[in-house]
């Protein structure tokens, strides 16, 4: 089915009014499609939206979704919404399709799609690969869960431009064509499982990001990755490896604290470990999954490099804020799993005060106690989690509860010593 056949002239539902779902009705739209926009939020907590769909008459309707959405032909949905929600139920018993928002996009899409996928790094991976097919003269496009809707920027991928997406294992639940030129999986380890029930079912979300790949695309590994099974990804995609270790087999790989890529049979130096700007032993595999994915579409060394030698990384990890009377103040709130506080831990010499919190997704803190000791001083918990780190980490560490993060803030600030490190992850 064309482009043509799928948008110009069907009735599509968008269910959700947040980013994703107003870049695809407007999206939708300019196709000639007939989008309507459903969402549960009031018209006053949405008006900025609903300005916007006023303007060029998309039809909406809030505080709710009414039978008016089962009349569609297909369904978009936001990746926010479960689907063992009420509205997603309805939408089934009425046999509607439903996609993700990078599905409906990826339709339109006319360049070559890069989709990142992982528990951990996806944020930085995706855009230093942007940042390096963009030094090598690419026209590209970093978009999808990194803040900016595959759908707002797909029509304008030229056929010899480049789509750098991150994907998250809520879009992939309901792709159904998505086909990535490159599909990446960084690495696997529990996340979400408030979501998705299980460790197991987890992966298999995440493997989806590959199941329509053809025998003229490219999965890249990570041989490093205990969780991740090549055996058990349904795909036809080339299957192709980096590694942060010495490797005989992977097509990135690090020796003698250098990073080289294997090509053709011949290997080349593309930096030293301590010129790549961004700090840590995750970011040298973030470092060696770019090298890998931008070597596909001829990239040479040489411009990898410069790159990895100038990015200065993704605002929100393990970025320095500054330093307060000989305290260090790092913030790294782009972190929302374990795996991502211990690479924190790794990535920081000094002695530390940890503030920590936010949502509960089901997974064990005892990594966490791992990494921290003899480094973690104290913990400062606040938001839903607060009690489960109580629990788990008061264990090993002192743990006090804060109301507000700059109630956090100055406690840690109180209790850290000059040279020590404030980390909120």
């Amino acid at each position: 089915m064309t482009v043509e056949e799928r948008i110009r002239g069907r009735r599509i539902g968008i269910v959700g009014m947040a980013r994703s779902g107003m870049a695809t009705a407007l999206l939708a739209y300019e196709l000639g499609g007939r989008p309507f926009v459903s969402d549960n939020g009031s018209a006053a907590a949405l008006a900025d939206h609903l300005h916007k769909l006023k303007a060029v008459n998309i039809p909406f309707e809030t505080d709710g979704h009414s039978d008016h959405l089962l009349e569609c032909d297909y369904i978009v949905i936001s990746p926010g919404i479960p689907l063992t929600s009420d509205i997603v139920q309805r939408i089934r018993q009425k046999g509607l399709p439903i996609f993700s928002e990078i599905e409906f996009a990826s339709w339109v899409c006319r360049g070559r799609i890069v989709a990142v996928t992982g528990s951990n790094g996806k944020t930085t991976t995706t855009t230093l690969i942007g940042e390096i097919f963009k030094a090598a003269g690419f026209e590209t496009f970093v978009c999808g869960n990194i803040g900016r809707p595959f759908a707002e920027v797909a029509a304008q991928v030229p056929p010899e431009g480049v789509a750098v997406v991150e994907v998250s294992n809520f879009q992939l639940e309901t792709v159904a064509d998505f086909k990535p030129y490159v599909a990446m999986i960084l690495n696997l380890s529990e996340d979400h499982l408030d979501r998705h029930g299980s460790f197991e079912e987890y992966k298999r979300i995440k493997y989806r990001i590959a199941e329509n790949q053809t025998s003229d695309n490219y999965l890249i590994l990570n041989q490093n990755d205990a969780n991740t099974d090549p055996t058990e990804i349904k795909t036809s995609a080339k299957q192709i490896f980096f590694s942060a270790e010495n490797s005989t087999n992977a097509v990135s790989f690090v020796r003698d604290s250098k990073l080289f890529l294997r090509h053709d049979g011949q290997e080349e130096q593309v930096i030293s470990y301590t010129d790549i700007l961004i700090p840590g032993p995750h970011n040298l595999q973030n470092a060696a999954a770019a090298v890998v994915a931008t070597s596909l579409l001829g990239v040479k060394p040489d411009i990898m490099n410069h790159a990895l030698k100038t990015f200065p990384g993704v605002e929100h990890r393990l970025e320095n804020v500054g330093s307060v009377a000989g305290i260090n103040f790092i913030n790294d709130s782009k972190a929302t799993n374990v795996d991502s506080v211990c690479y924190a831990l790794q990535s920081i010499e000094s002695s530390l005060y940890l503030i920590a919190g936010g949502r509960d997704k089901g997974a064990s803190y005892e990594p966490i106690i791992q990494y921290g000791r003899g480094k973690i001083k104290g913990v400062v918990a606040i938001g839903e989690a607060r009690e489960k780190l109580l629990q788990m980490l008061g264990r090993e560490f002192p743990v006090q509860f804060a109301g507000s993060m700059k109630e956090a803030v100055q406690r840690c600030f109180e209790m850290a010593f000059p040279g020590e490190t404030v980390l909120l992850s």
